[in-house]
C-alpha cells in the first residue's frame, strides 16, 4: 500500500466486479467501481483517476466508447481493456484509440498480479517523468528571471524577449517581437563590432561574447555584457539565436566618469585621487581583479577574487596563475595561447574554469589586458573577471534534466516489453562506443548516447498480448508490432531540440536494413542515417545477449557468427568490422551493466 494511486474499474457483472474490486484494493490506495460506461465517465470527471480498467461489453456505454471519450479528454491517462478470447475483433479499434493494455478473461491470477504490478511501476515512471519535466520548467523560469534574455530566428528577427529585456529597453514585447535587434542599436557602437558578431555566430557558428551599448526607447542608453549563442539542429544548421545579457550600465558609466574626471586638469591631484579611490571601490565590488607579470606570476588580487577563489591574498601572491585553472585548460594549452596573444599587445576574452582552495570548480568570464609603460613595453597583465558560476550551474542542471527526461522516456518504452533499465543503459553505451570508433565527433557521439534509449518509445502503443507474447508472432501480429517505429517517429518528430530530433531518427530507422529489406520505409545503405545504423547494431547485440520473453540469451560466439553472416545484409559492413575488431570493449560494457 505504498502507492497512492486511484484506479477506476468498470464491469457490469456484479459478482465479477466485487471479486476483482477486492483484489484491486491490495494494489491501489483508492478503487472506484462502475457498472457501465456512463457511470464510469461521471466518476472519471469528478475524481483524480490515475488508471482506468474497463470491460468492453457493457450496457448504456461500452468500453470502446468509454475509452474513446477518456482518451479524447486526457490522452495520457492509461486505459487497460478487459477482453475475452472471443472478442479479438475489437483489437484494431483499441489500437486506433491507443489503449495502453489488455487483460484476457478468464483471469490467470499470477498473470494478473504481474500485470497490476507492471501498471503501478508504469504509473511511477509517468509521475517521475512529470516531476522531472516540471523541474526543467522551473530551471528555465529561473534563467528567464535572472538574465536579460532574447531569441531571434536565423535572419536575426526577434522571436522572444523576457520582462527584463522590456524593462531595461523601455519597449513592450509587441514593439520588439518581429523586429530586428537594430531597434535597440545605439549609434555610438561601431559597425565592425556587429560584423564580427555576425561572423562569429552565423559563419563560424560559435558563441560571441562582448560589451554592447544599446539605445532605450526614450533615447537614453544602457550597457550589457552579452553572450550570443547559435542553436543548431542535428544537421548543424542554425535554428535560432539566444542572447543572455548582464546589465553593466553602472560600471561603464563609472569608467566614463573616471575618464572625464582624469581628463579634467582643473581638478586638483587630491580630488582625482579621491575619485580614483571611489571608482576603484566600485570596480572591486563588481569584478574580480588580479594582475600578473609577464611571466604569469600573480602580483595583485582584490578582495572579490579572494572571496570566490577561497584563497587568502598571501597564498596567491607570487604564484603562477595557471595553478588557478582547471586541468583541461592546461591540456588544451589555453594558457599558452593567451600569453602569446598578450605578448602581441592583444587583449583576450575567455571563460575560465578555475578550481578553488576547496577543490570546487567556479567559472569566470575573463577579459585580460596587456598593460604597457610609457615606452610601449608590456610590463603586466590586468585580469577582469565576472563570476558566472551560478549561471553555468543552472545551464548544466537544465542539460542534465533534459537528458534525465529522455532517459526516463526510454525506460517507459522498454518497460512495456518488461525490459530492465540496464537494456537502455547498455544500448546507449554500445551506441556511443560504436559512434566514436566510426569517426563521429565526440559531440555527435554524446547526442546519440542520450537519444538512443528512445529507440523503442513507440512500443508504448503496442498491445501487451503482442509485445510480450512468449512465442513467435503471427503475420498479423508482426504487422502491428512493426508500427512502433513509425509511432515513435510521429511522437518525436515535431521537436526542434537536438537530442529529440536525433531520437526521432533513431526510433524511425533502427529497424531498417543495409540491403533494403527492413522497415518501415525499406531504406538501403547510406540512405539510412548513421544514427539508425549504429543503434540497429547496438540493439541487436544486446537483445541477443540477454533473455527475452520469447528466447534465452545467446552465447557471444553465436552472436558474432550472426553478425558475420549478416554483414552487408542486415547491418552496415563497416560497423560490423568495428564490432568484431573491438570485441573486448563491447564485452566490458555487457559485463558492467549485467542484469
Amino acid at each position: 500500500m505504498d502507492n497512492d494511486f486511484t484506479i477506476l474499474y468498470v464491469e457490469d457483472d456484479k459478482n465479477a466486479r466485487n471479486e476483482l474490486k477486492e483484489l484491486l484494493e491490495d494494489y491501489f490506495t483508492h478503487v472506484l467501481v462502475a457498472s457501465n460506461g456512463e457511470e464510469a465517465l461521471e466518476l472519471y470527471k469528478n475524481n483524480k483517476v490515475d488508471i482506468v480498467l474497463t470491460d468492453i461489453l457493457m450496457p448504456k456505454m461500452d468500453g470502446i466508447e468509454l475509452s474513446r471519450r477518456i482518451k479524447k479528454d486526457s490522452p495520457n491517462t492509461p486505459v487497460v481493456v478487459i477482453t475475452a478470447h472471443s472478442e479479438h475483433h475489437y483489437l484494431i479499434e483499441c489500437i486506433k484509440l491507443r489503449v495502453d493494455g489488455y487483460i484476457l478473461k478468464p483471469f490467470d491470477l499470477m498473470e494478473l498480479d504481474r500485470e497490476l504490478k507492471f501498471r503501478i511501476e508504469d504509473l511511477k515512471l509517468r509521475y517521475e517523468l512529470r516531476s522531472q519535466t516540471q523541474l526543467l520548467e522551473e530551471y528555465r523560469d529561473m534563467v528567464d528571471e535572472s538574465t536579460i534574455l532574447s531569441k531571434a530566428d536565423p535572419k536575426g528577427i526577434i522571436t522572444y524577449v523576457n520582462k527584463k529585456f522590456c524593462d531595461i529597453s523601455g519597449f513592450t514585447k509587441d514593439e520588439l517581437i518581429g523586429k530586428n535587434h537594430n531597434i535597440v542599436r545605439h549609434p555610438d557602437m561601431p559597425k565592425d563590432i556587429f560584423a564580427s558578431m555576425w561572423h562569429t555566430i552565423k559563419d563560424m557558428k560559435k558563441t560571441w561574447h562582448g560589451k554592447v551599448k544599446n539605445r532605450k526607447k526614450d533615447g537614453s542608453h544602457y550597457w550589457v555584457d552579452a553572450a550570443v549563442k547559435p542553436i543548431l539542429d542535428t544537421n548543424g544548421e542554425i535554428v535560432e539565436f539566444i542572447a543572455l545579457r548582464s546589465d553593466i550600465t553602472e560600471l561603464e558609466n563609472y569608467k566614463l566618469l573616471l575618464k572625464d574626471q582624469l581628463d579634467d586638469t582643473s581638478k586638483s591631484l587630491n580630488e582625482n585621487i579621491n575619485y580614483i579611490k571611489q571608482y576603484e571601490d566600485a570596480i572591486n565590488n563588481t569584478l574580480a581583479v588580479l594582475k600578473t607579470d609577464t611571466n604569469n606570476n600573480i602580483i595583485y588580487v582584490n578582495d572579490y577574487y579572494c572571496k570566490i577563489s577561497k584563497y587568502g591574498r598571501a597564498e596567491l601572491l607570487g604564484t603562477d596563475c595557471e595553478k588557478q585553472r582547471d586541468e583541461k585548460h592546461i591540456l588544451l594549452k589555453d594558457c599558452d595561447r593567451v600569453k602569446e596573444s598578450l605578448s602581441k599587445g592583444e587583449h583576450v576574452k575567455i571563460v575560465f574554469t578555475n578550481v578553488s582552495k576547496e577543490a570546487s570548480p567556479y567559472f569566470v568570464d575573463t577579459t585580460i589586458y596587456p598593460i604597457s609603460d610609457v615606452d610601449g613595453r608590456i610590463v603586466e597583465h590586468l585580469h577582469l573577471m565576472h563570476d558566472i558560476t551560478e549561471l553555468k550551474t543552472i545551464h548544466q542542471e537544465i542539460e542534465n534534466t533534459q537528458k534525465e527526461i529522455v532517459y526516463k522516456m526510454g525506460e517507459i518504452g522498454e518497460s512495456r516489453s518488461r525490459e530492465t533499465g540496464n537494456h537502455v543503459k547498455r544500448v546507449a553505451e554500445y551506441s556511443k562506443l560504436l559512434a566514436l570508433l566510426s569517426g563521429l565527433s565526440p559531440e555527435d557521439a554524446e547526442i546519440l548516447f542520450t537519444a538512443s534509449p528512445m529507440h523503442d518509445i513507440g512500443k508504448v502503443a503496442i498491445p501487451d498480448n503482442i509485445l510480450n507474447k512468449p512465442g513467435k508472432l503471427t503475420f498479423e501480429e508482426f504487422e502491428v508490432m512493426k508500427n512502433h517505429a513509425q509511432i515513435g517517429y510521429e511522437v518525436l518528430k515535431g521537436s526542434n531540440r537536438t537530442v529529440l530530433k536525433a531520437a526521432a531518427i533513431v526510433a524511425h530507422e533502427h529497424h531498417e536494413k543495409w540491403d533494403g529489406s527492413g522497415y518501415p520505409r525499406g531504406l538501403k545503405g547510406d540512405d539510412i542515417h548513421i544514427f539508425g545504423r549504429i543503434t540497429a547494431v547496438a540493439d541487436v547485440f544486446d537483445a541477443l545477449g540477454h533473455d527475452r520473453v520469447y528466447k534465452k540469451a545467446w552465447e557471444l560466439e553465436r552472436i558474432y557468427k550472426l553478425f558475420q553472416d549478416e554483414r552487408g545484409k542486415h547491418f552496415d559492413p563497416s560497423l560490423i568490422d568495428l564490432v568484431l575488431n573491438n570485441k573486448e570493449k563491447f564485452e566490458q560494457i555487457k559485463d558492467r551493466y549485467n542484469d
